[in-house]
């Protein structure tokens, strides 16, 4: 992990770009994290095709009240987003889909699956890859959360890395039928975001999704309103999520 840039955002959170082999991420500290108190951490997910740049609003708006709950937090630059080499198979597939829609037909599996399928393969042990760089630094602690995303990413990893100890997911994109398979090796502790009206979202394979979590505690909030809907206090029930299964430093 090689850092190129560093500065401080308000509260002394520390904000570093970093390099990781051929794809780049961004690390949030909040300013008490130390050797001495190592803080937990928030892998931040974000939506496919759209790039760190363009997304940074979100993300630092979501790193900042990660930070506020004494969690560091670090996104990292999806395959095929910004800079990065597209992936033809998801850039077809998404063309595909596209007329679909406005066919107004229903996406068939084969499209879902090379649309998702390809970039869990590929985003996945990049994670994997952060995590392995980013827990052997002092300051950050033992205890990892994921939170939002493409929903099919955040469940592969929950299903194979141990080191994701809850996770916070929104059902905000297509599931491919090998997730709903992953999702039953998820026994971590769940907090799945609905919006009930999401026209990109597929509202019968996202309940179904939820129903094949294995996890014995699995909340599901569903709000009314489209993709773009989520209400604010969605957002302080994620983070009341993460202090009850991570802890907390703050208070």
């Amino acid at each position: 992990m090689h850092f190129i840039s560093e500065q401080f955002l308000d509260e002394g959170i520390t904000e570093r770009e970093f390099t990781l082999g051929d794809f780049s991420g961004i690390l949030w500290t909040p300013a008490a994290a130390s050797s001495s108190t190592p803080v937990p951490l928030i892998l931040i997910g974000q939506p496919g095709g759209f790039g760190i740049r363009r997304m940074y609003p979100r993300l630092v708006a979501r790193a900042l009240s990660a930070a506020a709950h004494g969690f560091a937090a670090i996104s990292i630059e999806l395959p095929g987003a910004g800079t990065r080499t597209p992936l033809p198979d998801v850039e077809q597939a998404r063309a595909d889909l596209s007329r679909a829609v406005s066919a107004g037909d229903q996406p068939g599996a084969d499209v879902i699956d090379r649309l998702i399928l390809s970039l869990v393969d590929q985003a996945v042990p990049e994670w994997q890859i952060t995590l392995d760089e980013v827990l052997d630094r002092p300051e950050i602690g033992e205890k990892v959360g994921y939170s939002g995303g493409v929903i099919a990413i955040g469940t592969r990893l929950a299903a194979i890395d141990s080191r994701i100890a809850a996770a916070g997911l929104f059902a905000g994109s297509y599931v491919p039928r090998a997730t709903i398979e992953e999702a039953r090796q998820i026994t971590i502790p769940l907090h799945v975001l609905l919006q009930w009206d999401d026209e990109g979202n597929d509202r019968g394979m996202a309940l179904d999704l939820f129903d094949a979590f294995a996890s014995t505690e699995k909340t599901l909030c569903a709000n009314m309103g489209g993709h773009t809907g989520v209400p604010h206090f969605a957002g302080e029930d994620a983070a009341r999520f993460f202090a009850r299964h991570l802890g907390s430093s703050v208070g």
